[in-house]
Formats: C-alpha cells, structure tokens, sequence
C-alpha cells in the first residue's frame, strides 16, 4: 500500500497500478536473453525460447499500460473524496455520500459479490455536474463488465429488460433535471445500477489500494468521522516508511 499525504489529504495508490518499471524490465531482460541464445548457437530458435520470449513482450506491454495509469488513484481529505483517471477526476463531496458497501445478491444457497465497493450518493445533479463527459464515456466503457455482473445477479431468471444493455442517451434525474449525451448515458447506468445492486456509483478493486471489504469500512468512517480516519491513515504512512 503506498500513500502520500499533502497538508489535510491523503493519497492511495491503488494495487494494479505498482510494478509497471519491474515488468518492463523483466519483459525486456527475457528477450534480450532468447536473442542472445539464438545468435550465439547454429541452432534455430526452439518453441521454449519463443513462448519466452512472446512472455516478455506481453509482460512489457502489460507494464506500459501500467505506467500510463495515474500514480495515485484515490485521494480522501475532510471534504471530499476524489478518484482520480488518466482521462479526468470526479469529485464526491462527503456530504453527498450516504454510505459505502458491497453489492451483494443471495442466489440458492449462495451469496454472490460484485468485485467492486458501491457508493449511495445523496444528490445525483451534484454529481453529474461535477463529472467531464470524457470521463463519463471512459467509465461506462471500463465498467461494463461490472454493470453486466450486476445485472446477471439481479435478475436471476435472465429476464432483465433489454434497455438495460444500452444506455440512453436522454435521462432525468429524480430531482427533474434533463441531460443528454454522456452525461445522461452515465446517469442513466448509474440508475440501473441502483435498480440492481442499490448503489449509485462503483468504484472497481483494481482502482483501490486495499480488498473492497476494509475500504467501503474505510468510506463509511470517513463519513462519521473525517479527521480521525486522514490522521489514522498519515500514522500508517509513517509507520509504513
């Protein structure tokens, strides 16, 4: 876990983002290995050699990819909570946050769980006004898969309605107010959301620096208690130097 506090924030960087430079360089160490057994010996280059060498290309894009992410994704101080994209921010006040959890739905015997901690947010116009369309399309993209387990755990005879699948470029929110374009198309995913798992917004494991569980606890202390939860997170920065 690797934080930086700056004044009365605290920054978290989330777990899938580290380690972008070691598998850059383990992809790079691999291939320039298979080349030199391949130049050194008479021999043509043997199926091991080239499954090793496609591994160290994959592990150099992998890490690319990595580096290209933001170096901390989530930011929390008194007031706000802010996640942080390589395509923009959003922003979400504390006050607007109702609380914090795990969308959960009991199938038979079994109790399914989204891989994502879901967020209930007080004032939907706040939110979306605050949001960049950029943004907006982005996430509804990289979150369709989530929205998809979400909706297979609601509707467990498979007869969720097909406008589900394809968000509308129009919507109004519960206060009355109209948007359209991304906008809309967010608002509109964030309102099958609701329907399905009870939450508004998701934030997804990779983007966080701890197991969902701890951090929806950690959103929901926050509520109650700002100051307590920054100052216990700047001790475990500092123990953790």
């Amino acid at each position: 876990m690797t934080k930086s506090v700056n004044n009365e924030s605290v920054k978290l960087r989330a777990t899938a983002n580290q380690h972008a430079v070691e598998f850059m360089l383990v992809g790079a160490i691999a291939i320039i290995v298979v080349m030199l057994f391949v130049l050194l010996r008479p021999t043509p280059i043997s199926k091991v050699e080239i499954f090793i060498a496609s591994a160290g290309i994959v592990a150099i894009i992998i890490g690319f990819f990595k580096s290209q992410e933001p170096y901390f994704s989530v930011e929390i101080n008194c007031n706000n909570l802010i996640y942080w994209h390589k395509f923009g921010f959003w922003r979400l006040p504390r006050n607007n946050l109702v609380e914090a959890g795990i969308p959960k739905s009991i199938q038979g015997e079994f109790e399914l769980e989204l891989n994502a901690v879901g967020i209930k947010i007080k004032d939907i116009d706040e939110f979306l006004l605050s949001l960049s369309p950029r943004l907006a399309a982005k996430l509804l993209i990289e979150q369709r898969h989530i929205f998809l387990q979400a909706v297979k755990m609601h509707c467990e005879n498979g007869n969720c309605p097909e406008d589900w699948l394809i968000e509308d470029s129009a919507y109004c929110s519960p206060s009355g107010k109209k948007y359209s374009g991304l906008l809309a198309m967010f608002g509109n995913r964030m309102a099958h959301f609701k329907l399905a798992t009870g939450y508004d917004l998701m934030l997804t494991e990779t983007v966080l620096d701890r197991d969902i569980w701890r951090f929806a606890n950690l959103l929901n202390h926050w509520k109650r208690d700002p100051e307590r939860v920054l100052n216990q997170l700047q001790q475990s920065l500092l123990r953790s130097k």
